[in-house]
């Protein structure tokens, strides 16, 4: 009886080890995340968990849905491709964003929105295309700009590479906005992007015509 006892006493201390942590010699370590709230339950051995989620935000409004369901044109009017920074207690903006200096609008890669006709904002024509959005923020409004430097790191802007920019006042908010957003409001011919994080929102208004 001692055979099967050892072999019980063994597969629980394994069983132990893996509960407690000590890497599996098979994987690779996953980076630490800050928020353990987003860590994987198990060791994923390609990729670690991003905290800073990649989003996509449609115009019109959730356009896959609609194309799916109600047979709409085969191309949105716009899209916007961007990461999701949490606040985590920090403070943002005259913080972690300093004003008067460039802010990618988002996390990790360069923050791009794709045009699939042209647009008007604030008298300019904006022609078709993809972009990359920056930001330079100040505390009474943020400077919109659009970009050709696409397929970059969000954290160096080339300004030599600005085709757009359009100042937008800000507005202080109630809200306490933990994951940073950027999305459509609205309906053809007139909508804004609305950005907005920690307290403060802002609205470059748009049109289709």
């Amino acid at each position: 009886m001692k055979f099967p006892l050892i072999i019980c006493l063994s597969f629980f201390l394994f069983s132990c080890n893996e509960e407690n942590g000590k890497p599996n010699t098979n994987t690779k370590p996953l980076r630490k995340d800050t928020n353990t709230a987003l860590r994987p339950s198990a060791i994923n051995p390609y990729s670690a968990l991003d905290i800073s989620a990649m989003d996509i935000s449609y115009f019109p409004i959730d356009f896959p849905v609609l194309k799916m369901t109600k047979g709409t044109p085969e191309l949105p009017i716009a899209r916007i491709i961007y990461s999701r920074p949490h606040k985590q207690g920090r403070k943002i903006f005259g913080g972690l964003l300093k004003y008067g200096e460039p802010w990618r609008l988002g996390a990790n890669e360069a923050t791009e929105i794709e045009l699939f006709q042209p647009l008007r904002i604030q008298g300019k024509t904006v022609a078709k295309g993809r972009y990359i959005l920056y930001c330079i923020p100040t505390e009474t409004k943020w400077t919109i700009v659009f970009n050709t430097n696409i397929y970059t790191w969000g954290l160096k802007q080339n300004a030599k590479k600005d085709v757009y920019r359009f100042d937008i006042p800000i507005q202080k908010t109630a809200n306490n906005i933990e994951n940073f957003t950027i999305l459509f409001q609205g309906e053809a011919p007139h909508a804004n992007i609305l950005i907005a994080w920690d307290d403060v929102e802002a609205r470059l208004p748009f049109s289709t015509n």
